[in-house]
C-alpha cells in the first residue's frame, strides 16, 4: 500500500485533524458566513493550539448561532455573560466582544462592498497564492499581504485579528496555499 504523503502539522492519529488538513485547509473559500466562522475561530485560537480550537469548533457553532453575522451583530450583554459561562468554548471576555464587534464591522463591509469575500480576496487580487514550499519550516508566521490586512481591518474596527492571525485566517481560507509540494492533498486553485 502506498503511504499517503500530507503536511507534517496534520497528525495522523487525529481523524478530525486529518478531515480538516484534507477537505479544508488550503480551499479557497467565497461564503461570508464560512469567512466570518474562520475569523472568529482564528482570533480565538490567539495564544492557543488550534486542535484546542478545532476541537471546540462545534461548541463554538452551537453558542455563536451557526457562525451567521447578522445574528451575533446584535448579541448584547445578556450574550457575553451567556457565552462566559459556556465551558464548550474559549471564556475570554475581549475575544467574546470582539467576535461580536467583529460581525458588526463585518456586516458594514457587506454594505459598502456588496460582501466580504469581495473585499477580503483584494488582498490577493481575486486568486490564491500558491506557494512551493517544501517543508513545514519555510512556511511564514506572518508576510506583508497579513501586515496590510491586519492593518485594514483594524482601521475598519475589527479586533483581535493581527498579522499571524490574518496569515492563519489566509491558509485556512485558501488565499494562501501552503500545503507542501510532496503533500498528496495539496489544493488547486478554484
Amino acid at each position: 500500500m502506498k503511504k499517503i504523503t500530507r503536511c507534517c502539522w496534520a497528525p495522523l492519529d487525529d481523524p478530525l485533524y486529518l478531515e480538516y488538513h484534507d477537505q479544508e485547509w488550503g480551499k479557497p473559500v467565497h461564503d461570508d458566513r464560512v469567512l466570518y466562522e474562520f475569523l472568529l475561530l482564528e482570533s480565538f485560537q490567539a495564544g492557543l493550539s488550534w486542535a484546542t480550537i478545532l476541537r471546540k469548533r462545534e461548541n463554538f457553532r452551537r453558542a455563536f448561532h451557526g457562525f451567521d453575522p447578522h445574528q451575533i451583530a446584535r448579541y448584547d450583554d445578556s450574550h457575553v455573560a451567556r457565552l462566559l459561562q459556556d465551558a464548550g468554548i474559549v471564556r475570554h471576555r475581549q475575544k467574546i466582544e470582539s467576535a461580536i464587534n467583529n460581525a458588526r464591522q463585518l456586516l458594514d463591509i457587506q454594505e459598502q462592498r456588496g460582501s466580504f469575500d469581495s473585499y477580503i480576496w483584494e488582498f490577493v487580487d481575486g486568486s490564491p497564492i500558491l506557494n512551493q514550499f517544501t517543508t513545514l519550516a519555510e512556511i511564514p508566521s506572518r508576510t506583508a499581504i497579513s501586515d496590510r490586512m491586519s492593518k485594514d481591518l483594524k482601521q475598519r474596527g475589527f479586533r483581535f485579528l493581527g498579522s499571524t492571525t490574518c496569515y492563519s485566517f489566509m491558509q485556512a481560507c485558501g488565499l494562501v496555499n501552503d500545503h507542501i509540494l510532496a503533500c498528496a492533498y495539496r489544493h488547486k486553485p478554484g
